[in-house]
This record gives structure tokens, sequence and C-alpha cells, in this order.
């Protein structure tokens, strides 16, 4: 089963081509050009590398958020494109469950923060149980600070802190958590599209398909247009 997964969660866009055994192609781009400019290009070149076609994809898997609101919607619409034109189904993979796969077999819980904007983080608390995740904070918009407060009440040695957020609000968080904050190097601090395809064969195996028309991004809360509409 050959997969094809993009992620648009953050600026760092990505595609990965993976099959049952192997990561095939993986893109990952940290541009200020927006999705809409560079993903179908870097779709084209990720399957002319790997000597394919969009036909030859059995399934498409995509990064449904908490994220940026206009890249999630050109990544969603592209995936739902790609399934009408080829007659091929979508998994859809929550990008914080994603990007936990940055660190498997943590002995830690692994805290996830992107930036949200307006002085706030999409989060997520996850810890390593058995052979996979476990959810134990689900996705929200939060204050970085309450986030580090509520971490520091919580009876764990220390937590794996990643994502946009430390970088905007890492001395914040090392203020409150101390020694318990663990910051990974730079490469494992963004999302991977070949965790997105990796999860998403697991769930097209599982036939854990989403319909297209049912498709739509987790964004935890209005988008600013949204609320301007309600304030006028």
């Amino acid at each position: 089963m050959k997969i094809l997964a993009i992620d648009t969660s953050t600026m760092l866009g990505g595609i990965a081509v993976m099959d049952d055994s192997s990561l095939i192609a993986e893109s990952r781009l940290n541009v200020k050009s927006t999705h809409s400019e560079r993903l179908m290009t870097e779709i084209e070149h990720c399957l002319k590398q790997s000597n394919m076609k969009i036909a030859d994809i059995d399934v498409f898997a995509v990064a449904t958020g908490p994220g940026s609101f206009t890249g999630l919607r050109i990544g969603l619409s592209t995936a739902k494109g790609f399934s009408y034109a080829t007659g091929k189904p979508i998994v859809s993979v929550p990008t914080l469950e994603a990007f936990a796969w940055n660190f498997p077999y943590s002995k830690y819980p692994v805290c996830l923060m992107l930036d949200a904007r307006r002085k706030e983080v999409y989060a997520a608390l996850f810890e390593w149980k058995n052979e996979g995740f476990a959810k134990i904070v689900d996705e929200a918009s939060i204050d970085p600070v309450e986030l580090s407060k509520k971490l520091l009440r919580m009876s764990y040695d220390g937590f794996i802190c990643a994502g946009e957020g430390v970088g905007l609000y890492g001395n914040k968080i090392k203020e409150i958590l101390g020694s318990k904050a663990i910051f990974p190097g730079p490469e494992k601090m963004l999302p991977s599209p070949a965790n997105v395809a990796s999860l998403g064969l697991k769930k097209a195996i599982a036939k854990e398909f989403t319909e297209p028309v049912s498709l739509t991004p987790m964004y935890i809360r209005k988008s600013e247009a949204e609320i301007k509409v309600v304030r006028s």
C-alpha cells in the first residue's frame, strides 16, 4: 500500500510518500511563501523522484490540526481534490498526535505546543504506553504560562516540550518548570510528514477512512475573521 501524506499545519509544510515497508520520499520546507504557492510543486517533485504518478497512490493522509487556519484549509482541500480525482480514500491524522511520534519510547510525557497567536499555543500532552502514545490532555488553545503551571502540578519528573511555542515562550516555560522542562534539538521541534504517513498507514490498514465531504480541520477556536464578524 502506497500513501501520500500532507502536513500544512505549520510554516514547515511537508509531504511524505511511504509504502508498507519504508519511507520513499519526504520534503520539508520552512518557507515564508504560502503553502498554496509551493504545495503542488513539492508533491509533483516528490512523486517524480519516487518514480510515481498520483494514480499510483493507494491512500491519502492529511494532518487535520490544530495549526494554521489557512494552511490546514489548503492541505485538506488538496487531499480532497486528489481523493475525488482518483477515487482513492483519505485518512485524517491529528497534527499533535503525529508530532508526538518524534519521541517514541520517551521516558517523559511529551507536551507539544504550536503557535496559536494571541499569546497562546495549541497544546496537548501525550505519554508513551506499551507500543504507542496515549493522550493525557486533549488539544486546547492555552496561555503558555497557564499550561506550564498545569504541568508543574502534575506528578511527573519532567516533560519533553517541543514545537513553535517553545521557540516563542521557552524562557517563560523554563522559568516555571525549571529542570522539568526538557527541550529537544531543532530537528525534533516541528511536525514530521513521515509521522503523518506512518500513522495514516496504520489507519488505512484498519480501514479508518474519512469521507472527503465530512473532512474538516481541527480548529480548536474561531478564526480572527469569525471573531471580527461576531464583534461587529
